[in-house]
This record gives structure tokens, C-alpha cells and sequence, in this order.
């Protein structure tokens, strides 16, 4: 079975989507699973060993362009995909597939998407609280799980995969220490602070854990450095040892980003 996945914009939204990978695989594990999104998920689904290929998605975010999306859905015909599914819930997210003419296409119904998915589910937000758990729930045909407590337990989270060479390499550079395992914290949010964790919130995990024996590393871009050095200033100088902001660059003039080897 050749199966399409439409991805999610947003690199949380992303990472969670490898749970729907890793379920779908282990239910058919003879399928062909390609994943089309933003070209900057490249470096996060090629350590997701589910996926086959990552197919860029050249539109905006925001970008309509229903004849641009006509022609990549028609360019997507020779691949001959049995089954879509549509993780976005927007209308245009559906119109690639549909052009595609991918028979079974699943997703949420979303932005009133009947006809462009033949497969729609209506949600019940009180009986799927967390994203992870509707992304999975459509890996199982419609009626079949009806609440979260539903799904088999334990989930098949997120779990890249990593070569040693990669970790020693990310060490390196950006002089990070292998005395600590490694934890990672994107404390930023697209639309700003109301659509984030509080900074002192982040900070009480980070002193937690670094007392555990953790090293904390802050991930993001640029517009998140300033949220990264909020959750440092909670923290006492034996405790910011322990912590680095690598949001928005590339320290020490290594010409590497922190985030492209996750």
C-alpha cells in the first residue's frame, strides 16, 4: 500500500505526527509511507524511518493557489497512492489530494471538507483532548475508536532516530557535554506568549531535571532567543551550566543550526 500523509505546518505538530507513522506501520508493514510538507521538515522526517520520502510542499502557509495545487496533486498521479491522509485541518490542505485522485482520503472534516475527503471524521474535542491522540485515532477505521481510551496503550510516541556520530558531532559543536544525557526544550510558540508555556514554568522542569543529573538545551529560532534567556535568568549559576540557549543560531560561528540535527 502507497500512502500519502498532507503534514503539519508547525514543528511540534510534526513531531507528534510520527506516532500516526509508526502506528500505520505497524499496522500494514509492508506500506510505502511519504510525507509532503514545508521543505524545513526535511531534517526531522529523515530521522523518522517510517517515512520513505519527504515531499516539499512549495505554498505558504497561509497561500490558497488552487491551481498550483491542482498541478501538484496531477504531478502526483504516476505515483499511483492508494490512501491520504490530511493531518491540517484547512480546506486547501484537502485539494492535493483530491487532484491526486488518491481514492481513500482520511482526516478530520475540518473546514467543511466533504467530497475532498471521502473518509471525514467529525470531532469530539472532549473525547480526543491531546493532537498526538487524534493523529493516531485515524489510523483505525471510522466508528472503531470512539475516545481516546480507546487507542491501544502504550501510543507509539515519537522516536527519532539518531546515529551516535550525529550526537557526537552535535557535542562538538556546539560545545555541549556527554558527561549529562540530553534534554531538549522549545519554549517558543508562532504566536507569541499567550500561545506558550510561562517561561517560569519551563524554568521549574529545567532545575528539576538538571538536579536530576540532566543537561537542558533551548531549541528555536531567533524570535525565541529572548524567551530562552528568561528561563537561564531563573535559574542559580551552578544550575545555568547545565542550561544553553541555542534558539536563533549558530554559536560559536560553527556555521550549523542546533535545530537541523534535533
Amino acid at each position: 500500500m502507497k500512502i500519502l500523509v498532507i503534514g503539519p505546518s508547525w514543528v511540534g505538530d510534526m513531531m507528534m505526527s510520527q506516532s500516526l507513522y509508526r502506528t500505520l506501520k505497524a499496522r500494514y508493514p509492508q506500506a510505502i509511507i511519504d510525507v509532503m510538507a514545508p521543505a524545513w521538515c526535511r531534517p526531522l522526517l529523515s530521522r523518522m524511518p517510517e517515512v520513505n520520502e519527504a515531499i516539499p510542499m512549495p505554498l505558504g502557509h497561509g497561500a490558497l493557489e488552487i491551481g498550483e495545487r491542482r498541478r501538484l496533486g496531477h504531478s502526483l498521479r504516476e505515483k499511483r497512492y492508494d490512501r491520504a491522509w490530511v493531518l491540517p485541518n484547512s480546506f486547501k490542505s484537502a485539494l492535493i489530494p483530491f487532484f491526486a485522485n488518491i481514492p481513500h482520503r482520511t482526516g478530520w472534516r475540518g473546514e467543511m471538507r466533504y467530497g475532498l475527503l471521502n473518509d471525514a471524521r467529525v470531532l469530539d474535542k472532549d473525547a480526543w483532548p491531546l493532537m498526538v491522540e487524534r493523529y493516531v485515532a485515524l489510523a483505525y477505521d471510522k466508528g472503531v475508536m470512539r475516545t481516546a481510551k480507546d487507542l491501544p496503550q502504550p501510543l507509539l510516541w515519537p522516536q527519532l532516530q539518531v546515529s551516535e556520530g550525529e550526537k557526537s558531532l552535535m557535542c562538538s559543536d556546539f560545545s555541549l557535554s556527554s558527561e549529562r544525557p540530553l534534554i531538549g526544550f522549545c519554549p517558543g510558540a508562532e504566536f507569541g506568549p499567550a500561545k506558550r508555556w510561562p517561561h517560569y514554568h519551563y524554568a521549574e522542569l529545567a532545575k528539576q531535571l538538571i538536579n536530576e543529573g540532566y543537561q537542558v538545551v533551548l531549541f528555536g529560532s531567533a524570535k525565541d532567543h529572548e524567551a530562552g534567556n528568561e528561563i537561564l535568568a531563573a535559574l542559580n549559576n551552578e544550575q545555568q551550566a547545565w542550561c544553553r540557549n541555542l534558539a536563533g543560531g549558530n554559536p560559536a560561528g560553527t556555521g550549523r543550526h542546533p535545530d537541523s540535527r534535533l
